[in-house]
């Protein structure tokens, strides 16, 4: 049965930047969020949660260069990942990064409280080879993921079936696919039953 809890109570919990802290976020359920740089993984925490700046949003890709935690009513975390893909960072610290996301998945010793990777595309863009890298070593490892394709509100009618279109090209028709947008609220409701389904809150 899922537990009641509002998620309006909602706070930043901590900043990691070394794999050995992994281990203090241990017990509740984690839903990470995975996608590249600018994808809108700030702006989808931000729209759960009913608020406005809790994870901070910016306009510089790779910005995030830590795996950010939040609370959400005391039950389950969010793990926001760096993101990957286009950054204008030296190459050395794209290395940092992607070691640390690696890490998450491969040396964490809290890795049985990650119960969900809510993978970001976004949706004006189709999925690149960095998603698609994600994606697939995901399905190797069997983590439950859900696609969530960001930015649906920048697109008509056309550029949807075109998506769709490059979404099942791509061997992706098969994933749970939810079309998001934080600034309409489109997908809110979708990926929150996702999110309690998987779980269990």
């Amino acid at each position: 049965m899922a537990v009641k809890f509002s998620t309006n109570d909602a706070s930043f919990l901590a900043s990691v930047g070394d794999a050995r802290d992994f281990a203090r976020f241990g017990g509740l359920p984690q839903a990470a969020l995975s996608g590249r740089s600018n994808v809108g993984k700030s702006s989808l925490i931000n729209c759960l949660l009913g608020r406005k700046s809790l994870a901070r949003v910016s306009s510089v890709p790779g910005k995030t260069i830590t795996v950010n935690y939040y609370t959400v009513g005391g039950k389950m975390l969010f793990v926001d990942l760096p993101g990957y893909g286009f950054a204008k960072r030296p190459a050395a610290e794209r290395e940092k990064w992607s070691r640390l996301t690696d890490g998450f998945f491969t040396k964490n010793p809290a890795s049985d409280s990650l119960k969900l990777v809510l993978q970001l595309i976004d949706a004006a863009v189709g999925p690149t080879p960095d998603d698609m890298m994600m994606v697939n070593y995901l399905r190797d490892a069997g983590v439950p993921r859900v696609l969530v394709l960001t930015k649906t509100d920048k697109l008509g009618s056309r550029q949807r079936e075109e998506l769709s279109f490059r979404m099942s090209e791509a061997g992706l028709s098969g994933e749970t696919l939810i079309p998001f947008s934080a600034r309409t609220g489109e997908g809110r409701d979708a990926v929150w039953r996702q999110i309690r389904s998987t779980l269990g809150v």
